[in-house]
This record gives C-alpha cells, structure tokens and sequence, in this order.
C-alpha cells in the first residue's frame, strides 16, 4: 500500500490572470504522499469562476493512499481511453497488471523493483508515462470526477494539450476539467523536480485550453498533475498544479452561467459512452464496444444474433457482472464453467484463466468486472439507443456514481487514510472494478 503526501506549499499571487497556477508540492516522508493548496479566497469564500458561475474547485488532498490493484487498474482505464480495437485494448489492460507486478515492489512504500534497471531508456520512460497516467487518474477520482476521456478530442490538430478530460463532481452543470498527467522515473528526481514539471506542463497543456468548447462540454478548470520516484530509493514525489481562481483584475468577459435543474446523476452522454467504450474493452465484452462504436459514429450496424451474456459475482458485499463472452463456450453454462474454473486439474489450460494468473503460476493477478447497478443502468440506457435509433440519443444518461475502494484521500485531518481491506480490489466511481483475489465458489 503506498500513499504519498508532503508539505502544504501554498504561493499566493495577488492579480494573476485566471488560469494562473495554484499549486503544492508533495515531498516524500516517510510514506508516498501528494499535496497541494487551497483556492484564493475573498471573506473567508471563494472566489467566483471567470469561466463559469458557481463553480468551486474541490479541495485538494494531503495525501493519496493506494494499493497496486487501484494503480494497475488506473493505468489500464487511461490507456484504453482510444478508438482502438477492443480486444488490443483488453491486452493493454493485461499488460498494466503484469507491469506492476514485476517493477512495482509491493508494500508500504512506493518502491520501483530492481527489475525496472532491465529497461532500456526508451521503456522506462514510457513506464514512468503510464504510471503517471495511472496516478492522476486516481487523484481525479478521488477528487470525485468520474467519467473520463483521451482529451485528444479537444483538437484535430497537432497542438500541444492536456492528456485527459474528466466530468461530474464539482464541474457537473458546468462543463469539464482537464488533466495532464506526468511521470519520471530517474536518478535526478526531487520534490523540485517533479514541481517544475506539473508546473511547465501546466502552462503549455492545460492553461491554453481553459474555456475551449470540448464535445463534453466547456473545459471550466484544469490540472497537472507530475509523479516520480528514483530506482534504488523508497518513496516517491507528487505535484499537482491546478488553476487558480484569483481576485478578478480588470474588466473580464461575463463568465457562463452554469446548467442548473439537471438529476445528480444525470452525465453527457457523450462522455459517458467514451467512458464505458474503456471500460468494456477492459472486460472483454467487444458486442458491447461493437454497439457504442455504432452509436458513437454510425456506419454498419452489429450483427448480433443473441442476447449478450454477463457472470453475476458476489464479492466484497456487492455483486459484480463480469463479461462472458471470453469464456465461450461455456457463457451460457454457469455450472459447467464453475465446474472447470475451480477444477484444478483442468482450469490451468484454460486460456483465459491463464491470462488471469500471476507470474508465480499460482497466484490471481486481476480480472475486470462492473458494479452490477452501474452495469444494468448503463446496458439498459444503451439498449433504449439502439431501439430508439442513434440519431435519437438523449444529451444526458443518467447513471450512479459508487463511492471508490483501493485508494483514498486525506486533506489534512488528523486522520489515518487507508483503503486497505480483506478484500484485494479497487472500485472506481464509473463501477469500474478490479478483483485482485480470486471470486468466490458461486458464479451466476
């Protein structure tokens, strides 16, 4: 379990233009933290958005705690986040998992294994990307934004921008944030270094960008987010530079009233789509990417001939639905496929169990499954489209939102984060799950 944290750096620059920095910089401790500051404020309030009115950016945290299962899960949510095949996307997912299995030493501290000296300059560097990729999407969830998409849809052009959008939380009714993510592993990483990167990236990627029209929505408020640690040494560093609202300076354009009246659930629908677009792919359920791809862009419509097929998994009080279509043929024989699973002589040659195992050959390295209410509300919004027609889809699904587990957050109270549990999973808001130890006898 890492979690990483640092001092409360808070630079107050009266008169900065809107989109000016507000940032914090977390330095290891002891333990692997993140930090970063509180927004000007005028009275003891906030200070209004030029951008968009009534919005206040949340609280940033003291320090993040996370287990391998959530940054594993992490860094597959924000390399799916393409239009890429759903079956090289569920590979790239795999290929999270066995990553921080063999360079991510597992423990209290963040450690990079010694496994991670085998790479060539090239590799570790894209490394350090995914796993910075994989951290800032944790600290936006765990700011409470939960959908997601590759904010290469801000621009057809080759200009530089942030990696990510991200929706809800507190830009719902206002549009959408953006994030740049960065991560370095490297002998000369520090508490300054990493800052300087979260800062620079801000000012190329993010700032040019606040206030632009995205497909989601108007980009309201922007993060950057650097993570890096040095191979040989416990500990890493984390830095998040945001936009700062500052004292208005000057006559500025009239910010955008927000959307009000909406349901707490209710999300674009275009966001939501490319959300589950990953996710699925994830789960290995390409009919389902088969018919958001259709509704998304058009072109031929899916041949499916029957009804798409899901596992019910009871596991940490909840139930999960896991795809069944990797495990044909037996999808639509539950018992027979428990029979085989949990068979021992026989559940090694099986090859998606074979995907699912650690490199010790006995051990469960992961397997992608959905809140069940998150999954029937979100199936049954994408069947009411297909029936309906796309050229008919609503602006807005509404979808719930499940409180994370595998990672948590604390702002600074005297308090002991920890999302440990005796369940090895993480669960993100979207329903998104990770089971990190074996299901339990009874599949459904």
């Amino acid at each position: 379990m890492a979690a990483v944290s640092g001092p409360d750096r808070h630079a107050r620059h009266a008169g900065r233009p809107p989109g000016a920095i507000r940032q914090q910089t977390g330095q290891q401790t002891g333990r692997n933290t993140a930090d970063t500051p509180v927004a000007a404020r005028r009275n003891g309030q906030p200070d209004p958005s030029p951008i968009s009115v009534g919005f206040s950016a949340p609280g940033m945290c003291k320090t993040l705690t996370f287990g391998p299962t959530a940054l594993a899960a992490s860094m597959a949510r924000t390399a799916t986040l393409r239009d890429a095949p759903p079956e090289m996307l569920a590979r790239w997912g795999d290929k999270a998992l066995t990553e921080v299995e063999w360079l991510i030493e597992d423990g209290n501290m963040f450690v990079l294994a010694q496994h991670i000296n085998s790479l060539a300059d090239a590799e570790r560097t894209a490394f350090a990307g995914r796993v910075g990729a994989g951290v800032t999407d944790l600290l936006m969830n765990a700011l409470g934004y939960t959908w997601r998409d590759n904010a290469a849809c801000l621009s057809s052009t080759l200009a530089p921008h942030a990696d990510f959008i991200y929706g809800d939380g507190a830009v719902s009714d206002h549009g959408v944030v953006l994030a740049e993510a960065r991560g370095s592993f490297a002998a000369n990483v520090s508490a300054a270094t990493i800052a300087g990167q979260a800062k620079r990236k801000y000012s190329k990627q993010v700032k040019p960008h606040l206030a632009a029209k995205s497909p989601h929505g108007k980009v309201i408020h922007g993060y950057s987010i650097a993570f890096g640690s040095r191979p040989g040494a416990a500990g890493a560093f984390l830095h998040a530079a945001e936009t700062r609202i500052s004292k208005p300076r000057g006559k500025r354009p009239p910010p955008t009233a927000s959307t009000p009246g909406l349901s707490p659930e209710s999300t674009p629908a275009s966001l939501a789509l490319a959300t589950h677009r990953a996710n699925f792919s994830l789960m290995e359920a390409p009919g389902v990417v088969a018919w958001i791809d259709w509704i998304r862009a058009g072109g031929e419509r899916p041949d499916v001939a029957s009804p798409l097929s899901f596992l019910s998994i009871p596991y940490a009080g909840r139930t999960f639905l896991a795809s069944a279509e990797p495990l044909w043929p037996f999808h639509d024989c539950p018992h027979w496929l428990e029979d085989l699973w949990f068979d021992p002589r026989r559940w090694p040659r099986f090859p998606h169990r074979r995907r699912l195992l650690r490199r010790s050959g006995d051990g469960f390295a992961g397997w992608f499954v959905m809140e069940e209410r998150s999954a029937e509300r979100f199936l049954n919004s994408l069947s009411d489209i297909i029936r309906s027609g796309r050229e008919n889809m609503p602006a807005v699904l509404k979808l719930p939102r499940i409180e994370p587990s595998g990672f948590a957050m604390d702002r600074g109270e005297e308090s002991d984060v920890s999302p440990e549990s005796e369940y090895a999973y993480a669960l993100f808001r979207d329903g998104l799950a990770l089971l990190g130890s074996p299901p339990p006898r009874r599949m459904v």
